[in-house]
């Protein structure tokens, strides 16, 4: 990339920053910063942490958020740094930018509407109209976004039925090699629903105990935020992160701490809904990039 054309898209970078902030701002949402660097992370079977001193380096900032929801703290958002061991290519960064947000009251219903306000209030700020080019695909913005449930999206687009892909332990390859190319490509689409044992912090759905209030948010293709509806049962939420625990041990992976004072705090959170969206890849779709080193200062093999 030119210098001119790496300014420019550096830039776009900051208004799209500033955007969000703005966006949470005028929604009554508090900034936080909370550490980093903790004690304890989410024990998660399909993430690896890293370490730092005896700490993890934070996946995702949802512990202490949480625990601010706990505390009082209604509607929060946070801009920060994340780290993700072994995840590197086109869409993967070790090191991310990661906007989350939590909202007192609110569940997987409020968060899609709210990802399709922020998104429409950056392409206003960025005057891109109501359709985003990329890739050579056209996203029309003001047209209904695609809501579709798992199990819809498996009989639709792939091999074989959503029970015998998780039999098959080959629900993550049809996820990630059939469903997601198919989403988000005419409108910005929701896959929402997930099967329990793919949701751990999210709560179970309302009279169908096998899926989860959990909800992922793609644009032409590209999985761009994971949220729910919050888990709020503390004794539920010790016995999935044991259970991923032991799904770690299956493949070899060490056992995570249990977050004890996150689970304490947990007692006391009120019902509420909480998404992670990846801010380098929603830059990488309002600057047309084909890869996420487009959108940063500095790859890590150039440092």
């Amino acid at each position: 990339m030119n210098p001119e054309a790496r300014f420019k898209t550096i830039r776009t970078r900051s208004l799209v920053i500033q955007a969000i902030r703005d966006f949470f701002n005028q929604n009554n949402f508090l900034e936080v910063d909370t550490p980093a660097r903790c004690p304890n992370i989410i024990p998660e079977a399909q993430i690896d942490p890293v370490g730092s001193e005896g700490f993890f380096l934070q996946a995702s900032p949802e512990l202490c958020m949480k625990r601010l929801l706990s505390r009082g703290w209604d509607r929060i958002f946070q801009i920060c740094k994340c780290f993700r061991k072994n995840e590197r290519g086109p869409l993967h960064l070790p090191e991310l930018t990661m906007l989350e947000w939590y909202a007192k009251g609110h569940t997987y219903l409020d968060l899609m509407d709210q990802c399709q306000a922020l998104v429409g209030f950056i392409a206003a700020r960025l005057k891109t109209g109501n359709r985003l080019a990329y890739q050579g695909k056209t996203l029309h913005l003001d047209r209904p976004w695609q809501r579709i449930s798992v199990s819809e999206a498996f009989r639709l687009y792939s091999d074989i039925p959503l029970p015998e892909a998780m039999a098959l332990d080959r629900f993550d390859e049809i996820i990630g090699f059939l469903i997601e190319p198919r989403l988000g490509n005419a409108t910005p689409a929701f896959l929402y629903n997930y099967p329990a044992p793919f949701a751990s912090l999210a709560k179970l759905t309302a009279g169908n105990p096998d899926y989860a209030e959990r909800v992922e948010f793609y644009m032409a293709g590209i999985e761009l935020a994971n949220g729910f509806t919050e888990l709020t049962d503390a004794e539920e939420q010790r016995r999935r992160f044991s259970k991923e625990n032991m799904i770690r041990s299956a493949r070899g992976k060490p056992f995570l701490p249990m977050p004890e004072k996150f689970l304490k705090d947990l007692e006391t959170m009120p019902d509420s809904a909480g998404m992670a969206l990846g801010v380098d890849r929603l830059v990488m779709l309002f600057c047309d990039a084909k890869t996420i080193d487009e959108v940063v200062l500095f790859t890590p093999e150039a440092l």
